[in-house]
């Protein structure tokens, strides 16, 4: 019999890991000619409709930041999960829990205004995600429970409860019966940027800022120290003295609690009010966009950026070439199948083993 497997290579390529991300981008790019090519369109007018066309106008520019803004700010949370070996995949759930909880104070208390709001407003959005993702931390820490398919299983459970709140006790009263809640007022909405001059909000600074903080953290402090200890080795963490109950809480809060700042930042910023879905799965996004990053805040910035562009560019391909908006979907998977591969490749190597049939079945 013959079998496939993986052998760890006793050195890498320095080079090829650095470059791995752009290796994956050029991968990525290929791979959606010919997609195109088979769909009947243009590969080079389709990639320019993709990656150019939505880079030509200025709107475009501040539609780019309002996009990238979620993805850095939860990316950057999931690294610090992922670094600590915590694989916490329902991001996407703490962003609406941060949505929902976040949108409480203008909804029901529409008659509370003042420029303690949106302060407020921030700190619930926190909150609620921070709380939502410490559901899975417990299970995990407590029973040894596997974190990706409880935290994956409770997004779910988040969309459905958005859906009966906009749909039932927070239905605006004066919106005709759509499933919709009430608008929110001037001082529950998040400015807009006041030097770009356009719709880009302050939750794209805060995610630069955030994603800057959280860089220093990993790479210059104590506790950065103890995430990557701890995401390498768990062993040789408990030997350190540190305790991999508190990482796993530790984690996860973070990851919860700036997708929650992303969940209302982007219910407050760019949409202003509650609707049955609030994401085009920015969560689940977030994840390609932390591994493109290489799991660092300061690459996430970039990767953040990129996605975003994918977004735009599928929005603009069903314009200009007349292509389905899942474009951005496979484009998005595609590239994850890439950053993927290619890291794997770097790291290890295929050897093909040739064993008696007798001996495989031992």
């Amino acid at each position: 019999m013959i079998r496939i497997e993986l052998e760890k290579r006793a050195q890498h390529s320095a080079i090829f890991s650095l470059t791995s991300p752009l290796i994956a981008l050029v991968i990525t790019a290929v791979l959606g000619a010919i997609m195109f090519l088979m769909l009947g369109k243009s590969p080079t007018a389709a990639l320019y409709s993709y990656f150019i066309e939505p880079l030509t106008e200025m709107w475009s520019i501040h539609e780019l930041m309002i996009k990238a803004a979620p993805l850095i700010l939860i990316a950057t949370g999931l690294s610090v999960c992922f670094l600590s070996n915590n694989w916490n995949i329902g991001a996407e759930g703490q962003f609406i829990l941060g949505g929902i909880f976040g949108s409480a104070l203008p909804i029901m208390y529409p008659e509370f205004t003042g420029p303690m709001v949106l302060p407020l407003m921030l700190l619930m959005g926190i909150v609620g995600g921070a709380a939502y993702a410490t559901i899975p931390a417990f299970l995990k820490a407590r029973f040894s429970t596997n974190e990706i398919l409880s935290s994956l299983m409770l997004v779910y459970v988040a969309q459905l409860f958005l859906d009966w709140l906009v749909r039932g006790p927070w239905r605006n009263p004066e919106g005709y019966n759509f499933p919709e809640s009430r608008t929110f007022h001037a001082d529950a909405v998040l400015p807009e940027i006041w030097f770009a001059s356009g719709r880009a909000h302050w939750g794209f600074v805060f995610a630069i800022l955030i994603a800057v903080l959280m860089w220093f953290v990993l790479n210059k402090t104590l506790k950065g120290f103890e995430v990557r200890v701890l995401g390498l080795s768990p062993r040789a963490g408990r030997f350190a003295g540190f305790s991999s109950n508190k990482m796993i809480f530790t984690a996860f809060i973070i990851a919860g609690g700036l997708a929650g700042l992303a969940g209302i930042s982007e219910v407050s910023g760019a949409i202003g009010q509650l609707r049955p879905v609030i994401s085009p799965g920015y969560g689940f996004t977030a994840i390609i966009v932390a591994f493109l990053g290489r799991l660092n805040p300061l690459g996430i910035i970039a990767a953040g950026l990129i996605l975003a562009l994918s977004y735009l560019g599928g929005e603009a391909a069903q314009i200009s070439i007349g292509v389905s908006n899942k474009v951005s979907a496979v484009f998005q998977g595609l590239l994850l199948f890439s950053v993927l591969a290619c890291d794997t490749l770097i790291h290890y190597s295929i050897k093909v083993v040739k064993s008696a049939r007798g001996k495989a079945a031992l």
